[in-house]
């Protein structure tokens, strides 16, 4: 089973995403559990977490059906000090509110060398930063998204997501999210070669790893390395491949999310999706 949804809004409270998710006829959702722009957000009240759950109940959303994405602050490979403790703390904190709200998952974008370290030394530093939150926090998974390589982010190539992993001491609770936008610009031609691209992620990270999609077109070409995110029917991806990916069994019972920037089309995109499984 598919479970499609797209990366609401929870302005008024975490309490009305599984509203708004519902709302667009999604069984997946995705939210920010605090402001994705501030270091520090007020904790989550007893009766925003009440509510929440009580939605979720409400609506049907099961823990494995939601993504909580993490702040875009954050960069757990960060090569200064300062920066790497404010990140790991945040980070600790975003995990801790998954724990409050009963998910098991959080997806976050794995960091950024600045040019300031070696890019192994940054991944090391990644995989240090999450068994640093794993061991302070139960029952969430952290959930690699791939990048699509823009700048000095890393996480844009299979193997450094394996590298990461790898250095990660409970690999029960460790994952990866592709969002199908970066895997594109990051080079991997899924639209001429659909096969191979998702048998080398195989070999080289595993199935068994992978915990989400985004699923998001593109404004920017193949191996561009830019990440310009665009609505299904539009840009350089082209619906063959979603259309491939809805009727691959390996993408069953995952939040598969779109962060395409019409959210006015979100109903029509899901709609779409479930139409051509």
């Amino acid at each position: 089973m598919k479970y499609i949804g797209a990366h609401v809004s929870a302005s008024g409270g975490v309490e009305t995403a599984p509203i708004n998710a519902h709302a667009i006829g999604a069984n997946a959702f995705a939210l920010f559990t605090k402001n994705q722009r501030q270091w520090v957000s007020k904790p989550l009240t007893e009766e925003s977490v009440r509510l929440f759950k009580e939605n979720c109940r409400k609506y049907g959303f099961g823990p494995q059906q939601i993504l909580p994405h993490d702040s875009y602050l954050i960069n757990l490979g960060h090569p200064e000090e300062e920066g790497l403790a404010k990140s790991r703390a945040a980070f600790l904190d975003e995990m801790q509110r998954c724990e409050q709200l009963g998910l098991t998952l959080l997806n976050f974008h794995p960091g950024s060398h600045l040019k300031k370290i070696s890019v192994e030394e940054c991944l090391a530093r990644i995989a240090e930063s999450i068994n640093l939150a794993l061991q302070q926090t139960q029952g969430v998974t952290a959930v690699i998204e791939n990048t699509a390589g823009q700048g000095t982010n890393l996480g844009f190539e299979f193997g450094q997501l394996r590298y990461i992993i790898d250095r990660v001491e409970d690999k029960s609770r460790v994952g990866v999210c592709l969002d199908t936008c970066h895997t594109f610009t990051a080079g991997y031609d899924f639209q001429e070669h659909y096969d191979e691209v998702f048998d080398d992620f195989d070999r080289t990270v595993g199935f068994t790893f992978l915990r989400g999609i985004h699923l998001n077109g593109s404004k920017k070409e193949l191996g561009s390395r830019v990440d310009r995110h665009h609505s299904l029917h539009e840009g350089f991806i082209g619906d063959a491949f979603f259309e491939r990916m809805m009727q691959d069994a390996r993408f069953d019972n995952m939040p598969i999310i779109l962060e395409t920037p019409d959210e006015s089309k979100w109903a029509e995109e899901i709609a779409w999706l479930r139409s051509v499984e």
